[in-house]
């Protein structure tokens, strides 16, 4: 059943609310806008930024060769703008904040000051962090633990030449960390994910058997992406071209992997435009059309003009499952969780 709402103006005219919709009813005559909305700014629907990503630092230990947040600034806003920002957001009805980078645990003791905010000041539904790993600590799962609901480890492959190849670490070994922060988030009750960019070098991979043994509750694989001005040729600090593969080969991974229950696929298409990125100095960044551009410092002008400058497709962001089961309360994933019998 729809709602509605009439309010009373003068002469026999009311404005109606109905569903979605504002009209101008006329008790006599009866409707005579439709599309008042588009006539009356200020019944324009407010946007909800429901979730952020938070990208306070660019600076990263890893040089991914299809990076699409590249090192172009070593910014990092002060500690009471990050809360104020934070504090803007949650009061413009922000239900869940991911912090991300560059690598956020390049700051631990940033990161832990924001953590307890969002968690004890803001009291948000979900917190979480996206990191490649090689950072993470149990002494700062053990003591932020609590503030944490989601801790996502980026992992494009479980063989140590292609994780070279695409620029993670020297070494390329990160199976043995992926298990040890694992056992970690289900010591500390933080709820375990994974993050893939398929590209060239890993849409051939199986990754079954070693993410089975992870046990995360949801995969995310991306499309590997170009942007305009950050990884889109030689003149910019990286260059996807390389990576680049066809919705076809990216379809083959997915073909693979779909049967795990964790597995969540992200294309391009899926990508474009749904989500909501937030740079270090505290703008909204529009990644759409592939050509970054950026609004104003929410401190400057507000959240709602800031998103105003930027496109964000809320029905994309609900059609990709934006909306998902991102509190501790509830867990799922790839098999029974961790096997405490493997060895690192």
């Amino acid at each position: 059943m729809l709602s509605f709402q009439q309010i009373k103006a003068v002469g026999g005219i009311s404005i109606l609310l109905l569903g979605g919709g504002a009209y101008l009813f006329h008790e006599k005559i009866g409707i005579v806008f439709t599309k008042l909305r588009d006539r009356l700014p200020f019944l324009a629907r407010r946007k909800i930024p429901v979730s952020v990503n938070y990208h306070f630092t660019r600076v990263c230990n890893a040089e991914c060769g299809f990076c699409f947040h590249t090192a172009k600034s070593s910014y990092r806003a002060p500690l009471e703008d990050a809360k104020l920002g934070l504090l803007m957001l949650k009061r413009a009805g922000m239900r869940k904040m991911n912090f991300a980078g560059g690598e956020p645990f390049m700051y631990p003791k940033f990161l832990g000051e924001l953590l307890e905010f969002c968690r004890d000041e803001l009291q948000l539904e979900s917190i979480s962090i996206v990191t490649n790993g090689t950072k993470v600590t149990e002494k700062f799962l053990e003591k932020y633990g609590r503030c944490i609901d989601i801790l996502a480890v980026s992992c494009d492959s479980f063989d140590a030449k292609t994780n070279i190849e695409i620029g993670r670490g020297k070494d390329g070994g990160n199976r043995e960390q992926l298990f040890r922060i694992a056992e970690w988030c289900h010591e500390y009750g933080i709820k375990f994910k994974l993050n893939t960019v398929v590209c060239k070098l890993n849409y051939h991979e199986d990754m079954v058997d070693t993410v089975e043994q992870l046990g995360p509750f949801r995969w995310k694989c991306f499309q590997v992406l170009m942007v305009e001005g950050e990884n889109d040729s030689e003149k910019t600090l990286r260059d996807v071209r390389k990576f680049q593969i066809t919705d076809e080969q990216y379809e083959e991974f997915c073909d693979r992997h779909k049967h795990l229950k964790c597995f969540v696929p992200e294309s391009n298409k899926v990508m474009a435009g749904s989500y909501l990125i937030l740079d270090e100095f505290l703008r909204f960044l529009d990644k759409a059309d592939g050509i970054e551009t950026a609004s104003d410092s929410i401190l400057e002008v507000g959240v709602q003009k800031a998103l105003e400058q930027v496109r964000w497709d809320e029905e994309s962001f609900e059609k990709r499952g934006g909306v998902y089961d991102w509190s501790k309360e509830v867990a799922a994933g790839c098999g029974e969780g961790l096997d405490k019998a493997l060895e690192f």
